[in-house]
C-alpha cells in the first residue's frame, strides 16, 4: 500500500500547471500508480472549473450557475476543466518496460510516453545507475537504479528533492519506502538512502545538486552535478 503521497498544495499547483514539467512528470507518474491522488486530483479539477466558471460568469451579464440547464453548466465546466489540466507533452510511442541489469521493468503510462527521451545509463558511486529523462528546464529528472545492497551516501539538497518508487524499496533515516511512495525532500533534511536485499528503481527530480555531508564523499560535492542533477 503506497504511504507517502504528494502534499495537496502540491496537487493543486500540479492541476493549475505551475509547477516545473520535470515536477508535473514525477507527481503524473505518481498519480498513474496512486487511485488515492487520482481521485483527489479529479476533485480539484471539478473545484477549479467551478471557481473559474462562477467567476467567468459574475463578470459577465450571463445568466447565474442556478439559471442555466445542468447538461450546458456540465460540458462547461468539461471545457473549463480541459483548458486549466497540466500541459500535455506531446504524446510519443509509448515504452512499456525497460531491461536493466538483467531486469526488466514497467513503466507507468505517464513515463512510459517519454520514452524516447531516456539517455544512456551510467554508473555512479554505491552500486548505483542513473539514466537521464531529457525534459527543457532548469530542474533535472533521473531514473536511478540502486542494485540490492547499495546506498547513497549520507547528504543534504542545496534545493529540493522528489523522488517516487516505481519498483522495489529503499530505506533511510526515516522509513522504508516501496512502490508508488512519493518522498519530497529539502534543506532542511538529511539522510542515507539504501536497499537491502531487494534492488530498486526510482524517478528522481532535483532543482539543484544534492551536498554529500559525511567521510570522503564530501569531497565529490564539486563535482555532484556530474553525478546527481
Amino acid at each position: 500500500m503506497i504511504k507517502f503521497h504528494p502534499t495537496e498544495e502540491l496537487l493543486v499547483k500540479y492541476v493549475q500547471g505551475e509547477l516545473d514539467a520535470s515536477l508535473c512528470l514525477v507527481i503524473g507518474t505518481h498519480i498513474d500508480m496512486c487511485p488515492v491522488c487520482a481521485n483527489t486530483v479529479k476533485d480539484i479539477e471539478e473545484q477549479v472549473a467551478r471557481s473559474v466558471f462562477i467567476n467567468e460568469l459574475q463578470g459577465s451579464a450571463s445568466a447565474t450557475p442556478a439559471q442555466l440547464p445542468e447538461a450546458e453548466m456540465n460540458m462547461m465546466l468539461e471545457q473549463i476543466i480541459s483548458s486549466h489540466a497540466p500541459e500535455k507533452i506531446v504524446r510519443e510511442p509509448a515504452l512499456e518496460e525497460i531491461t536493466l541489469e538483467g531486469k526488466q521493468f514497467k513503466l507507468p503510462p505517464t513515463l512510459g510516453r517519454l520514452g524516447s527521451r531516456l539517455g544512456h545509463w551510467s554508473k555512479v558511486p554505491g552500486s548505483v545507475w542513473r539514466a537521464p529523462v531529457n525534459l527543457s528546464g532548469h530542474d533535472k529528472i533521473n531514473l536511478i537504479y540502486m542494485a540490492a545492497g547499495a546506498s547513497v551516501p549520507e547528504h543534504t539538497h542545496r534545493g529540493s528533492e522528489a523522488t517516487l518508487v516505481l519498483n522495489g524499496s529503499f530505506a533511510d533515516e526515516f522509513d522504508c519506502y516501496e512502490d508508488g511512495d512519493f518522498i519530497f525532500l529539502d534543506q532542511q533534511h538529511k539522510h542515507t538512502p539504501q536497499t537491502a536485499q531487494e534492488d530498486c528503481l526510482t524517478l528522481a527530480w532535483l532543482n539543484e545538486p544534492l551536498q554529500f555531508t559525511s567521510g570522503v564523499a564530501r569531497l565529490l560535492n564539486p563535482f555532484s552535478n556530474l553525478f546527481f542533477r
